[in-house]
């Protein structure tokens, strides 16, 4: 009997389960497909139709016929004194973002390569210690907050002023968190502080992905610890740090929960993610605060090209 007529009879039957199949992967992805749609896309497009439109309390019950005003909410943002560079001893939200930004993730990143290098080294009590400094990445922000703001608090019975008055260093309690040039940098610390658990775990991971044999040679050909460091860690870690300070860029750039709760954005740590909570919810000005957020996404996707940018040149240079 010849297997072509049963082929022949039984394609049908291939085909309607590969159209069920089909029809069953989208069904699958449309709950996700739903969520996206609904929780990024859309708000993000229609973040950026607000930021050419003139949109306050007056008229939110009727967003869509809201009057276009082309790009007079980007001017009002670049215009406005909070933003802009505020001069010799205030910086503008723009440029406190860029300070706090760059600055706590380089920290963090330090922190963290320190933390990965001891941790990778075998001693007693080496899981208790990794779990120790899980605990500012695992614990709530808002708990964060006010443990920092309890031992910084202004009052004789702050933590902070207890200790440095017990010991004579200063006379009077300090206000840490409102005393504008002191806060920013505080701020920056408790930030690298609180997230350098992150920047730890990946580089510890790629640490222990390393060849023991290089270093073994290394070791034979008289190589100090720095010279092992410098030429076998680094340039096994140096992709890993650069996807980690990425990421921790685009995540402090618009960080927003941080330093409200710490400062409210006053005493200069005002930055833009804060800038476009007060627009928005203090001056109810939505089309002034959604062309502020359509300029942190204009910065934040310069940061990425020119992070693709200098990858993909490392990479052809290797």
């Amino acid at each position: 009997m010849s297997t072509i007529p049963i082929k022949k009879s039984f394609s049908w039957l291939g085909k309607s389960m590969h159209a069920r199949e089909v029809r069953l992967a989208w069904f699958l992805i449309l709950p996700t497909a739903i969520i996206v749609f609904g929780l990024i896309l859309f708000p993000a497009v229609f973040s950026i139709w607000i930021s050419f439109h003139k949109v306050g309390l007056h008229n939110l019950n009727d967003v869509i016929n809201a009057p276009f005003n082309g790009w007079d909410n980007y001017r009002a943002v670049f215009s406005d004194f909070a933003f802009k560079w505020g001069g010799a001893k205030q910086w503008g939200a723009a440029v406190t973002t860029v300070v706090y930004s760059f600055i706590s993730t380089f920290l963090t990143l330090i922190a963290g390569l320190a933390a990965a290098m001891l941790l990778n080294r075998p001693f007693r009590g080496r899981g208790l210690i990794r779990s120790v400094f899980l605990f500012p990445y695992v614990a709530p922000v808002i708990s964060i907050a006010f443990v920092w703001r309890w031992l910084l608090d202004p009052r004789p019975s702050g933590v902070f002023n207890h200790i440095l008055m017990s010991l004579g260093l200063i006379d009077t309690p300090q206000a840490f968190l409102a005393t504008r040039g002191l806060t920013i940098w505080l701020v920056i610390l408790i930030q690298a502080w609180r997230y350098f658990p992150f920047a730890m775990l990946m580089i510890l991971a790629r640490l222990q992905a390393v060849d023991d044999t290089l270093y073994e040679a290394a070791a034979v050909d008289g190589a100090s610890a720095m010279q092992k460091f410098r030429f076998i860690t680094m340039p096994e870690l140096r992709y890993v740090l650069g996807a980690i300070f990425l990421l921790r860029l685009l995540w402090t750039f618009n960080k927003f929960d941080d330093i409200w709760l710490l400062t409210g954005g006053g005493y200069g740590t005002n930055v833009l993610p804060v800038l476009t909570f007060q627009f928005s919810f203090n001056m109810f000005d939505f089309g002034k605060g959604a062309a502020t957020a359509m300029i942190m996404l204009a910065a934040l996707v310069v940061f990425i090209v020119a992070y693709v940018l200098i990858i993909m040149r490392n990479a052809e240079e290797n």
